[in-house]
């Protein structure tokens, strides 16, 4: 089996009409900032993106009914027996403000040295652009799909998929008993292995808030009267060991077991190192767990609790000597299989009563829930094969993946066979500064994605 080189990709991608066409139109989606979290930009990109597939084809409906609008595009195939596939993506991105460092403009596509820049190149305009430029090279030179395909598009993933369950029911006739859903994104890791996965962890995110006076207090009480900030830091730290588990009763025994496939997945093809994660963020901080086994457990098959950032007190220039009446902390806890977001929070609600710090308050942001795939679904294992062909280090299979989703929300509305693939790298940077993909890795999307469809013929 002959492999082309990253450089022939890039070539294959320059001199490919319908790839160019198509990323005049990515430069275009990602110069419109769509960001949930801000309400930015969600109903001009959806109407763009309605455009966008209209334009190539497709039958569209815009479904305006919740704060973040929904996308249908389908590509109807005309033989009555035919099968469905479904591309899930989603449109918003996190926003990209001044706290990040960018090369050029984070909402101006680059190109530079063989990658795309931009934010949402790759989480997810990128693999939306990607796959409607497939389903395009396909139909140049055919005159129907063997396969219906239909793209769904949301608005606020990056804000746990609010109201994606009511646009689901909603839809559900049309895009129930679909053959595969492919997911919105994946990577090439850092063996040049495309990583395929069938599932992520959820997350329940809350805000935990203390106010110990009507006022700030002078400094010179510290010894005899406790902070917001100390009563705040102390209850946070109550949560947690110092290796990183989470210190709540009755939580674990509530985790589902990975079953023998998916761990054996796991262990044969998860790439994530302790040395790899060391390098890519420059840590500073020793690991929690540095042997490698304990390491993949715990990112796959275990929850976390993080703090996403804490405020207190006086931030301004030189000092200001006080005891702050007022603190809090942004929290999340990522989820796996057995653990719902509600159920959890109340269990940490118990917690630090239990641990005397009944004065703090929890806040519930967002939750979604968990899902995990053992991949042994007939066409799962058809897109591995695939795969294989346009890989030369091969692919590497997980039944689930450290980041979070609305797998869940979706499996449990549709019942689809589902599966992640993309176009990203180990280093793609999502959410960060300078969020990148190959060109190579970009084309050879569109091809695995191209003979997906020819598959079914």
């Amino acid at each position: 089996m002959t492999f082309s080189s990253e450089e022939e990709q890039i070539k294959r991608f320059d001199e490919d009409m319908v790839a160019q066409d198509y990323i005049a139109v990515l430069r275009a989606l990602i110069a419109k900032k769509s960001i949930f979290a801000q309400q930015v930009g969600l109903q001009e990109v959806a109407a763009y993106l309605k455009e966008i597939f209209i334009k190539a084809g497709a039958e569209v409906e815009l479904d305006e009914s919740y704060t973040a609008p929904f996308v249908i595009a389908k590509f109807k195939s005309q033989n009555p027996t035919a099968k469905t596939i479904i591309f899930y993506n989603h449109y918003d991105t996190v926003p990209a403000d001044s706290d990040q460092i960018w090369t050029d403009d984070s909402f101006t596509l680059s190109i530079r040295d063989g990658s795309m820049y931009g934010r949402g190149v790759d989480d997810d305009k990128g693999h939306i652009i990607a796959r409607l430029t497939a389903v395009q090279k396909y139909l140049q030179t055919h005159d129907d799909l063997p396969v219906t395909v239909i793209f769904i598009m949301e608005g606020a993933e990056e804000s746990a998929s609010v109201d994606l369950e009511k646009y689901l029911e909603k839809h559900k006739s049309l895009l129930h008993g679909a053959d595969l859903l492919v997911w919105e994104q994946g990577i090439k890791n850092s063996l040049g292995q495309l990583e395929i996965s069938g599932g992520n962890k959820g997350i329940v995110t809350f805000d935990i808030k203390v106010k110990s006076a009507e006022v700030d207090i002078h400094s010179s009480f510290g010894g005899v009267i406790d902070s917001a900030s100390w009563y705040l830091i102390n209850a946070l730290t109550s949560l947690r060991n110092k290796d990183g588990r989470i210190k709540v009763e009755g939580l674990y025994e509530q985790v589902m077991t990975p079953n023998q496939r998916e761990l054996a997945l796991v262990e044969r093809y998860a790439q994530r190192s302790p040395e790899e994660v060391e390098t890519i963020y420059g840590l500073k901080l020793p690991l929690l767990q540095a042997e490698k086994k304990d390491f993949l457990n715990r990112i796959f098959f275990e929850p976390s609790i993080n703090i996403e950032g804490i405020t207190s007190g006086y931030q301004g220039q030189g000092v200001k000597t006080i005891l702050p009446a007022e603190a809090s902390a942004k929290v999340e806890v990522r989820l796996v299989p057995g653990l719902e977001p509600h159920r959890v929070l109340e269990l940490i609600r118990k917690q630090l009563d239990k641990n005397g710090f009944d004065k703090v308050e929890l806040v519930y942001t967002l939750g979604e829930m968990s899902y995990r795939s053992d991949m042994s679904a007939p066409p799962i294992l058809k897109v591995i094969e695939l795969a294989k062909k346009f890989y030369k280090k091969g692919v590497s299979v997980l039944p689930t993946t450290a980041g979070t989703g609305p797998m869940h929300t979706v499996f449990e509305a549709l019942e689809v066979p589902m599966v992640a693939f993309g176009l990203g790298n180990a280093n793609s940077r999502d959410h960060g500064g300078d969020e990148n993909v190959r060109i190579a890795d970009y084309y050879t999307h569109i091809e695995l994605v191209e003979e997906l469809i020819v598959s079914y013929e």
